[in-house]
């Protein structure tokens, strides 16, 4: 939201700083992005008038004007196109200066320009910094006086003011309640200056029928017959537009967007001739198509809503107009429309069709439901008296309209949130200030009744903080809460979040935090099952659905990464997903992680070797054993859509599958233009952070025993279950396990291979003798040898 010093003190009797400004909105809340002025620095620029013009002897482009500065009469040779005889213009005379493109000023000289003398310089918006380019000389109104400073006559010594308001302040998007607010941070009285009651003159009504009344809340029209549109916007209301970002088009446009600058009411005027039987206010039919006033061409979806006729769409309600039935240079009927549409029958629907308009803004943040009837009347009075017209009554057609709320407010409440109790008579009138009137009070109990423009009001502790806004956030005292405070239990079985990300670190990756927001079509790559939750008011197109997997968020990381020259690249990340079962949407937590480039850092010590498979299920058993799930887990071949067929692994905890990690499949490692493999993993959190309660074992004071086996299986057999069949045949004294060699090779038939395992026993009262091992060795010889066809490697 853009606004000017001058229009608001048009509202408000203040003296108004311009630094003191920026800091009392800033801290209010309401953040200032930027003040500056609305002209650049120059002087010397006075009203004159051209009196005669000819052309150029020795150049075909250039014009030799006489010009009338008020108290003589000089020539000046000027090159703009539009130079005419009679017309008022802003003139440079000679020892002027004007703002140059450096920055600094230079000062207008006397010059000779293709042999004839030039005494001044007429100049051009751009020319004088209140534009950024111009297509040739600012022209004046006729009645503008000549020889008065143009600094003076077009009031330029003013301020504007950017504002970044968040969308919970669609209130604040208008002069009208931004002079509200600031009345209300300096204590003053804000009075309405704004009261047009515009009589008909004719009975011409054209009927409007709303059959979306829950999207469509009221919808006022007025009939204006005999408009002429070729007149010109008065200067003063081109400066507003000017100053506040608009461009002046032609005066009903014009009258339109003052409007919505002046009181925050997106309003549309049609011409009436083009209209056909009468306004339908509906939802599309997902089969329509409209060309709007930009020229692009939209087919609406069923969602939104449209203001029609018999003919079909005539405009996107609350954001942009058609081109067929909009004001032209023909028009002489104007069908002037203002509306009220709910938020979120508006909320998102911009975006999608590529657009962002001032009125969809506008719609989406809330509009005053009672606003509609002081719009079309003041819109009315600004047109008759810029293009002329006769107006007939205005039409009112209501949807459903919000009611009346209430809020009631506990000065003892507000007294323990803020630190500070405040006379009941002060926050009365903080908030009535505000717009929010009491309606009743008792000893204990404030009740207010919330304005309709306020829709970000709604429960006590809203009240709280407009309270502490208005009254000073840097005013409020610094006091520490006082309460008992007691040391939370810690389960033994739950692993902390800590130790595990911990484990990542020590293993050179780095945590993220990505958006739970992702692009659709990344997530349809990756996790196309379950479908991803998709978002009313997405924040861009990037980020239209809800994450189902963290992948995605490290992808695009990673591919951040690397588009900066980062080759090698470990990231882990913890969060939320979401789910839906087509009953609810679940939130698990999940802990994934990433790994891209060369095993090690470059290094002279170390030639640059890839990662593969088994450099990420190091690092994933190692994160399982902190909670000791890792002698409960066991991998398994499988497949994921997004990993390589053949180099995918499920992990199973407990019968469960908690997880997938694997390598990316290499058609989506191009599509993400990535060199290298990108090896994955995911994980259920909750699964992998719960422990067995930890248990006390006395040391045995007697030696282990370690026998080998080495084993000829089938070539196919995951080492997992030769793993687990031990463990269940070597007796309840094996205290370790490992694999030291796997070999694959001529010595074996091409579906065979050789698994060497070492285990190691120890008993805890007694030393166990090679009579108790050979008995064990030959339980599990004999049980591979059933259940694996296994053999002993001679």
């Amino acid at each position: 939201m853009i606004f000017t010093k001058q229009w608001i003190r048009e509202w408000l009797d203040l003296p108004l700083d311009p630094d003191a400004l920026v800091h009392q909105l800033t801290m209010a809340g309401l953040e200032v992005d930027a003040s500056e002025a609305v002209a650049a620095d120059f002087s010397g620029i006075v009203v004159a008038e051209v009196q005669d013009v000819q052309p150029h002897p020795d150049a075909d482009k250039l014009r030799v004007c006489q010009v009338n500065d008020g108290s003589q009469i000089h020539q000046v040779v000027c090159g703009a196109p539009n130079v005419v005889t009679g017309m008022r213009v802003p003139y440079a005379t000679i020892g002027a200066q004007l703002p140059g493109k450096d920055g600094k000023t230079f000062a207008i000289k006397k010059a000779r320009l293709r042999g004839v003398e030039s005494h001044g310089m007429l100049c051009s918006a751009e020319e004088l910094g209140m534009a950024e380019s111009s297509d040739g000389l600012l022209p004046l109104p006729a009645d503008a006086p000549v020889g008065e400073n143009v600094r003076d006559y077009l009031q330029l010594d003013d301020i504007y003011f950017e504002l970044d308001l968040t969308p919970n302040r669609g209130d604040c998007l208008s002069i009208r309640g931004l002079a509200r607010e600031i009345a209300t941070l300096n204590n003053q009285p804000f009075k309405e200056i704004i009261n047009s009651n515009v009589p008909a003159q004719i009975d011409d009504t054209f009927p409007v029928r709303i059959d979306a009344p829950d999207a469509c809340t009221r919808y006022l029209g007025r009939v204006i017959r005999d408009v002429d549109v070729s007149a010109t916007t008065p200067l003063w209301m081109q400066e507003k537009l000017r100053r506040c970002g608009l461009r002046s088009i032609d005066p009903v446009v014009d009258v339109t967007n003052y409007v919505l600058l002046e009181l925050g009411q997106p309003m549309h005027a049609f011409d009436l001739e083009r209209l056909q039987d009468g306004i339908v206010v509906r939802m599309a039919d997902g089969q329509e198509q409209i060309t709007l006033l930009d020229g692009k061409v939209v087919q609406p979806d069923t969602d939104t809503l449209l203001i029609t006729d018999s003919t079909g769409p005539l405009a996107l309600a609350g954001i942009m107009g058609g081109e067929h039935s909009g004001v032209s240079e023909q028009t002489r009927h104007v069908f002037l429309e203002c509306a009220c549409f709910d938020a979120l029958a508006v909320a998102g629907r911009a975006r999608r069709y590529g657009l962002h308009t001032d009125s969809s803004h506008r719609y989406e943040r809330g509009v005053d439901y009672n606003l509609q009837t002081l719009a079309i009347e003041r819109a009315t009075e600004l047109l008759i008296s810029v293009a002329g017209g006769k107006p007939g009554p205005v039409t009112v057609n209501n949807g459903q309209v919000p009611s009346a709320r209430e809020i009631s407010l506990r000065p003892d409440r507000l007294a323990k949130v803020l630190g500070m109790s405040l006379e009941d008579d002060e926050i009365i009138n903080i908030l009535n200030g505000l717009g929010v009137t009491l309606v009743s009070r008792s000893e204990n109990e404030l009740i207010f009744d919330i304005p309709s423009f306020r829709f970000d009001l709604s429960i006590e502790a809203d009240l709280i903080e407009e309270v502490a806004r208005v009254y000073g956030y840097e005013r409020l005292p610094v006091t520490r809460p006082g309460m008992r405070m007691r040391i939370p239990e810690t389960s033994e079985t739950q692993v902390p979040l800590s130790r595990l990300r911990e484990r990542l670190v020590a293993a050179g990756y780095q945590q993220v935090i990505t958006y739970s927001f992702v692009e659709p079509g990344l997530q349809q790559l990756i996790q196309p099952e379950p479908a991803a939750v998709a978002l009313q008011n997405p924040i861009s197109a990037d980020m239209a659905v809800m994450r189902t997997s963290l992948w995605p968020g490290l992808l695009s990381t990673l591919q951040r990464n690397v588009n900066r020259q980062q080759h090698r690249v470990r990231l882990f990340e913890t969060g939320q997903v979401f789910l839906d079962d087509g009953q609810s949407i679940k939130q698990p937590e999940r802990l994934a992680g990433l790994m891209y480039g060369s095993r090690f850092p470059k290094d002279w010590s170390h030639a640059r070797e890839p990662l593969d498979f088994y450099d990420l299920k190091g690092d994933v058993e190692a994160v399982l054993s902190v909670g000791g799930a890792l002698l409960r887990c066991r991998f398994e071949p499988g497949n994921h859509p997004a990993l390589h067929a053949g180099q995918c692994a499920r992990i199973i905890l407990d019968g469960q599958l908690v997880g997938h990690m694997g390598t990316l499949d290499p058609r989506l490692q191009r599509q993400l233009d990535l060199n290298d493999k990108v090896f994955l993993f995911e994980l259920d959190l909750a699964a992998v952070s719960r422990a067995p309660v930890p248990a006390f074992e006395p040391l045995s004071r007697y030696p282990e025993v370690g026998r080998d086996l080495a084993l000829v299986v089938d070539r196919q057999l995951p080492v997992g279950e030769i793993e687990a069949c031990l463990r269940e045949l070597a007796g309840e004294y094996l205290i370790d396990m490992r694999i030291f060699d796997v070999y694959q090779g001529d010595k074996l038939d091409n579906d065979k291979k050789s698994v060497a395992i070492g285990l190691t026993w120890q008993h805890p009262s007694r030393t166990l003798d090679d009579s108790d091992i050979n008995v064990i060795i030959d339980r599990c010889v004999k049980g591979l040898q059933d259940k694996f066809n296994a053999s002993l490697r001679n």
